[in-house]
């Protein structure tokens, strides 16, 4: 694909400081970018390599300079950029149809519009609507749900009566629907207990790779429009997300605790069980979250504290052993003091 400067930007209603004619072929990194390529700068720590690059245009934020170089000024470079991915790299179209090496079981309900690959099993009384498409080895189950234009990478398992929105996207291995950890006197007898709810994933939800979230005890797993969850997360039964929340790899959310909307949990966060966090919350990488949280808070640390209190213990245990030299010299100094004192009394 080609197209001039002035013509993307025209497309991005953005605005050309330099040579809107040059031709812009591809997409590229600013380390790997040659003529005929278009790179960006979203994050500022960036911005020293504009002048190394060999773009043919660099995608900045208003007020960026930068002598000598073609920019295409817009608002927000990073979502410009994914505008300009999918124009450059447009996704095929997946053809309508069941494989005849797909298993559909009577009763199952499947649009003929829908793209069905070979190794897939709709159970009996599902429902998978027009424009979904279930890539080989997606397993749906009994009385699910599979909203229209979703899609459902290689190895996604979809437990019964789970339903999926429109436009939802869950990436390879991801398992909805499967078992809470729900048992009775632990570490004695460990009795089950039955867990008879369901997973509901509302519009416009993306889900990484080998993430599970657990079915309801009673009632709903439920995670609303608009969130995107990373890789390899655990979310427990009973766990309520809100809308556009954002869950990053290797996150574990226990049971029944409820997310407000826009909360943003960093890597490898750890969130405890029957727990609230408020609308806005932002939880840094390893957190560990034992208690509620008002709306707007950011925290950090085990077991979690206000952001800036966390920064500052983190600064100090650098330090710690030569704290320590210190104090263990200051104790000396004072037993040496107690000792004279008393020899002379």
């Amino acid at each position: 694909m080609k197209q001039t400067l002035n013509e993307i930007a025209a497309f991005l209603n953005g605005s050309v400081d330099g040579d809107g004619g040059v031709v812009i072929e591809r997409l590229q990194g600013i380390d790997e970018a040659g003529p005929g390529d278009l790179t960006f700068v979203a994050n500022p720590k960036y911005r020293k390599r504009m002048e190394t690059t060999g773009a043919s245009a660099i995608l900045v934020a208003p007020g960026t300079t930068c002598a000598g170089k073609n920019l295409l000024i817009v608002g927000s470079p990073y979502v410009a950029l994914g505008q300009l991915l999918a124009l450059f790299h447009p996704e095929d179209e997946e053809t309508a149809g069941i494989s005849k090496n797909a298993t559909v079981e009577a009763g199952a309900d499947v649009s003929p519009e829908a793209a069905v690959y070979p190794g897939v099993h709709v159970c009996r009384g599902a429902r998978i609507e027009k424009r979904v498409v279930l890539y080989p080895g997606v397993f749906i189950g009994r009385d699910a749900v599979v909203g229209e234009a979703s899609v459902l990478y290689p190895g996604v398992t979809v437990y019964r009566r789970c339903r999926i929105g429109r436009r939802v996207v869950l990436h390879a291995g991801v398992i909805v629907g499967s078992d809470g950890f729900g048992f009775a006197l632990p570490g004695r007898e460990n009795r089950k207990i039955p867990q008879v709810g369901y997973v509901q994933i509302d519009d416009d939800v993306e889900i990484g790779a080998n993430t599970t979230i657990d079915r309801g005890a009673l009632g709903r797993t439920w995670i609303q429009r608009g969130v995107k969850i990373d890789n390899l997360v655990q979310i427990a039964h009973n766990v309520v997300i809100g809308e556009h929340s954002i869950i990053v790899a290797q996150v574990g959310i226990s049971g029944s605790t409820q997310l407000g909307k826009g909360v943003v949990i960093g890597g490898q966060a750890g969130i405890v069980g029957h727990i609230r966090i408020g609308d806005g919350v932002m939880a840094a990488a390893q957190s560990g979250v034992t208690k509620d949280i008002p709306p707007g808070q950011i925290v950090g640390g085990t077991p979690h504290m206000p952001h800036r209190e966390w920064l500052k213990m983190e600064a100090c245990l650098p330090k710690l052993p030569e704290m320590r030299e210190a104090l263990a010299a200051l104790q000396r100094r004072v037993a040496a003091l107690e000792e004279k004192e008393a020899k002379e009394k």
